[in-house]
């Protein structure tokens, strides 16, 4: 009989690591406060036990899948790129192989999830499916490809409030358009970095199509047109002062993101990137969490 030949784990969970790190897995942070942000105002509250997880789960498993399939489509550019050219696909760390299995393993996680939660959730799967495909070749014919990503982004609050009601509504809709905004602002920050790559290699993103200035006027337009959105959120809501402080504080957020970003310096990128979006996400799912919480305490 021949003897099979099974990895140690140690092996095994390292290549896991690799594989979350390859993923940037930790940015999930951008996504799901929004996502449980749909929920909570879908249910004026907290859902479902069961809903919470389901969601959860379709979130982690959406965004596993769109960022496998980009690390996959992407990995002769991203070779061809300083920056990216470490990466665990280019270094060898990860194969196709692997990276496909993750792909098709976290699809079916996500139809899964879907399938849990009502009818509607599986009916528009396969659409969210090709939208979070779509961008990751968008890139090579148009310069809205920071827009395209944003739409990958705001499914996450409106699926998680189809996810709660079964419904498309005015709300998470207003949502979904204050996230389009906000990723497409500092999307269009962060590619600043990869101007000069992205115009030898003859990729489109904003600023290798308007330049470093007007690119950064640009995504400061996009992050005016979020903080509206957010308000009107508030409006169609019907949510109180709490929130509201949690919009003044996002603004307060994206206005130092700007300030430590210039056409002359972008030695701050990580900081604006990370850091203060990964916050802003945080705190108004917090401060709308609280403003729920406040009025089912006053009866509002």
């Amino acid at each position: 009989m021949t003897a099979v030949s099974v990895p140690p784990p140690t092996a095994s969970r390292n290549k896991v690591a690799v594989f979350l790190d390859a993923i940037k897995f930790e940015h999930t942070i951008f996504a799901l406060p929004f996502a449980y942000l749909g929920m909570i105002l879908a249910a004026r509250g907290l859902p479902s036990f069961v809903q919470f997880a389901w969601i959860t789960v379709a979130m982690a498993s959406a965004r596993t899948f769109a960022m496998t399939l980009n690390r996959l489509i992407d990995r002769h550019i991203d070779a061809r790129n300083p920056r990216t050219a470490g990466r665990a696909l280019q270094r060898g760390l990860l194969s196709v192989r692997d990276m496909s299995i993750a792909a098709v393993v976290s699809g079916i996680a996500l139809a899964v999830a879907a399938s849990q939660l009502n009818d509607l959730c599986l009916i528009l799967m396969p659409g969210a499916v090709v939208l979070l495909t779509l961008y990751s070749f968008t890139k090579r014919f148009t310069w809205l490809c920071h827009f395209v990503l944003g739409c990958s982004i705001a499914l996450a609050p409106i699926g998680a409030w189809v996810g709660v009601t079964g419904a498309v509504t005015t709300e998470p809709l207003l949502l979904g358009l204050a996230v389009v905004f906000w990723l497409a602002g500092f999307d269009i920050i962060y590619a600043c970095q990869d101007i000069d790559v992205d115009r030898q290699q003859g990729l489109f993103s904003v600023p290798s199509r308007f330049g470093l200035a007007r690119g950064l006027q640009i995504a400061r337009a996009c992050h005016v047109v979020t903080i509206i959105f957010f308000g009107a959120v508030g409006v169609v809501c019907g949510l109180g002062v709490t929130y509201w402080v949690g919009v003044m504080g996002a603004a307060g957020l994206l206005i130092y993101e700007h300030s430590i970003v210039s056409p002359d310096d972008l030695s701050k990128m990580n900081i604006a990137f990370f850091n203060v979006n990964g916050f802003l996400a945080v705190s108004l799912f917090l401060m709308t969490s609280g403003d729920l919480l406040v009025g089912w305490f006053f009866g509002r």
